[in-house]
């Protein structure tokens, strides 16, 4: 070989190990779709996770894509799939679960798990998993899981004669006590509701509280049949409307989602449910002395449980795959869970997480953190279906005929049971 071939066979040899190197060392990049469905910094939040757990993991870039909030999300999650684009990870509702199977857009974590990740696989709260987990496999994770709380002011409670450490223990004195926080002037114009329950954004999740409460969950467990037409979750639903229409304790017509917690901030009503992932955002928002508590029973207590689970996409690499499961391993250990919790109100999703120093020093400081947790043995899977948008929706639209007045409670919920079964017949 000539001198000038060897220099040329030599350039190209080490051309090629200097792209295989640059290769080897490029960041395996992991897309992540993050909903913003509540207040509070959270963006913020996720932006410091992503930098911190780069600098530990220099070898993977995660890249949190802001998607709107969760209605948004799952529609942008699904479109990316069809159009061969998906992400790699995402927070999805944990009642998305059946829609993401359904439309083999995800993996089951049991894939990519090693088996030293059993341990940790197992760990979480198994309130969280009923609605992470199906045919023996773990779909999803849970991540920013919450209940649903009662919230009260408790100047209000004082001003009314009512004990502001002793929020109501069941329907019949929810009532009472909200008769005794309405104010209204002499025209019969109310300044201030005794209680808000929204029906906008989430309504069937406040109403699934109720139906609970009342002795019924609204699905059974494989997803396929509903019981809107129960007579215990309409009786459940004449309750609801009758806080409005025949106390006049409550708001008429639509309550909103996202303007229930600033309401509550300007004082415009004493007791509030929502969700414990409003936590946060209350305790830096309310001007006056609060409280917080698990739902008040019907025939007993109960709460679903809610918000979003970790889910891998199935057109994704296997490296793609082992980074993102790096991260949720990572997001979800107890420290970073604890201090998770206490930055947004959302629930630490493992045991261990509120046996961490500083989740115990939070909650002894500022006992409403402990509330939603004392709650999951109360509580119940989410409103989760196959085809769970619609058969949800069937519900929704249900909830605020009712509430609205354009139907009865009765007629309402046997409309909706009737389309739910439509949508379910091809998968009994």
């Amino acid at each position: 070989m000539s001198y000038a071939r060897l220099s040329r066979w030599f350039t190209g040899c080490a051309a090629a190990l200097a792209s295989a190197f640059a290769f080897a060392q490029a960041p395996v990049e992991v897309s992540f779709y993050y909903p913003v469905a509540v207040g509070g910094p959270i963006t913020k939040t996720i932006d410091g996770y992503a930098a911190e757990f780069e600098k530990e993991n220099p070898g993977i870039k995660l890249r949190p894509i802001y998607s709107g909030s969760y209605q948004e999300s799952i529609a942008k999650a699904l479109t990316a799939v069809k159009s061969g684009d998906p992400p790699v990870l995402s927070i999805l509702l944990s009642t998305d679960m059946y829609t993401l199977i359904d439309e083999d857009a995800i993996v089951p974590f049991d894939d990519v798990l090693k088996p030293g990740d059993q341990v940790w696989a197992k760990s979480f709260y198994p309130g969280f998993m009923e609605n992470s987990q199906t045919g023996g496999k773990t779909w999803g994770i849970p991540f920013q899981r919450s209940t649903i709380v009662l919230y009260w002011n408790k100047e209000m409670f004082k001003a009314a004669g009512l004990d502001p450490n002793r929020p109501p223990q069941t329907w019949a004195e929810q009532l009472d006590y909200a008769q005794k926080l309405t104010k209204r002037d002499a025209a019969g114009n109310v300044s201030q509701w005794g209680i808000q329950i929204p029906s906008s954004g989430f309504p069937y999740w406040l109403f699934q509280a109720l139906a609970i409460q009342n002795g019924v969950n609204l699905m059974n467990a494989a997803g396929t049949q509903t019981y809107y037409d129960r007579p215990e979750v309409i009786a459940a639903l004449g309750y609801w409307v009758d806080l409005a229409k025949k106390h006049k304790v409550h708001p008429e017509g639509i309550v909103e989602w996202g303007t229930t917690p600033r309401d509550f901030f300007e004082r415009k009503m004493a007791m509030m449910w929502t969700t414990t992932g409003n936590l946060t955002n209350v305790k830096n928002n309310a001007k006056f002395d609060f409280g917080v508590a698990m739902l008040p029973a019907g025939k007993q207590r109960g709460s679903p449980t809610g918000g979003g689970n970790f889910y891998l996409f199935k057109k994704t690499t296997p490296a793609q795959r082992e980074a993102a499961l790096k991260f949720v391993k990572w997001a979800t250990q107890p420290e970073r869970a604890a201090q998770w919790g206490i930055d947004t109100g959302y629930v630490a999703v493992t045991p261990a997480a509120f046996e961490t120093p500083v989740m115990k020093k939070y909650v002894q400081e500022f006992p409403p953190a402990a509330v939603a947790r004392d709650q999951l043995p109360y509580a119940k899977a989410e409103l989760s279906t196959h085809d769970n948008q619609r058969v949800t929706k069937a519900l929704n639209d249900g909830l605020q005929a009712a509430l609205t007045g354009t139907k009865t409670p009765e007629q309402a919920m046997k409309d909706a049971q009737r389309e739910a079964e439509r949508l379910l017949r091809t998968y009994k």
